[in-house]
């Protein structure tokens, strides 16, 4: 039988509340922009949000809702930025891309002329599944895009799952899987510096289908980290060889190319002060890369999550 379990209050911490003259609570205006995810928000500004609980409380419950959240011209400061986004929870470094020196959490993501073009963002996928408790979420601002492209997907790893074919459903409920950072962010280094991000980073095992701890989903809980199942060689599901290898690996890519389908999709389009909210518990994105030469700068504040059950 699949695994439930009932939701949970959401939490957050408490802060003064001490927001801009003028600013009304009930002003927050939502617009879907598919029927399936993402949301734009507008009538509300970040900063005001990082401190008065009603304006986060609001926030929270659409993120649950729609899963990405897009707001336009938010010229907050990084202050502004780390505030906001530690009222889901502690901030988290990144072991590769590191943070910036005075905001820790807040990872800056550039890409200019100096910069070499790089392909590990242009992949489908849900942020530090390696780790043994992936991320919650993470707030993302544009500061500076190019002239043309640059844009983001997300897609919707709840409405993925639903849209299986039900003897896979039966068949991956129990099933675990294996994440790893040495075979993505790592195959670029040396062996031994490679060797020694495993070591402080060893191979996450988590479930195929985790459950949302807030809204009880289950989610479709694989893509580009993910390496192979560790339970899948039973004899329910190996008669001959072939059945495990490649069967278990054909399985593993079918799941992983249910985010590419484009009705789980929203493509935002960034400009400078945009920015995006996304529940990492059930979502995966892709940074689409077709602008270089052109500049896209990005600061993005990474939120700690709990272990997938």
């Amino acid at each position: 039988m699949p695994r439930t379990v009932p939701p949970k209050e959401a939490t957050q911490e408490a802060t003064p509340a001490l927001v801009r003259p003028g600013v009304l609570r009930t002003s927050i205006k939502v617009e879907p922009l598919t029927r399936t995810i993402g949301a734009e928000l507008s009538g509300v500004h970040l900063g005001d949000a990082a401190r008065d609980d009603d304006l986060f409380s609001q926030i929270r419950q659409e993120l649950l809702r729609y899963k990405v959240l897009f707001l336009r011209d938010q010229d907050i400061t990084r202050d502004e930025h780390v505030a906001f986004a530690a009222r889901f929870g502690p901030l988290e470094d990144h072991p590769v891309a590191g943070s910036d020196p005075d905001h820790p959490g807040l990872v800056r993501i550039y890409k200019d002329l100096a910069s070499k073009p790089e392909h590990y963002e242009n992949a489908l996928h849900c942020d530090g599944t390696w780790r043994e408790c992936p991320s919650m979420g993470a707030v993302l601002r544009c500061v500076e895009t190019p002239e043309v492209g640059g844009d983001t997907i997300w897609v919707n790893m709840a409405e993925a799952h639903r849209g299986l074919p039900e003897h896979i459903k039966a068949q991956i409920a129990e099933l675990r899987a294996r994440h790893s950072i040495e075979a993505t962010f790592g195959a670029v280094l040396p062996t031994e510096q490679r060797h020694q991000l495993k070591a402080r980073y060893p191979d996450a095992e988590h479930p195929v289908v985790r459950i949302h701890p807030e809204t009880g989903e289950q989610i479709l809980f694989v893509n580009s980290f993910t390496t192979h199942f560790v339970n899948y060689h039973t004899p329910e599901n190996v008669r001959f060889g072939q059945d495990y290898a490649p069967g278990a690996s054909h399985l593993l890519n079918y799941l992983i190319s249910q985010a590419a389908v484009p009705e789980y999709q929203v493509r935002w389009r960034w400009r400078k002060n945009s920015v995006a909210i996304w529940d990492n518990r059930s979502t995966q994105h892709y940074a689409v890369q077709d602008y270089w030469p052109g500049v896209r700068k990005m600061e993005r504040a990474g939120i700690t999550g709990d272990r997938p059950i």
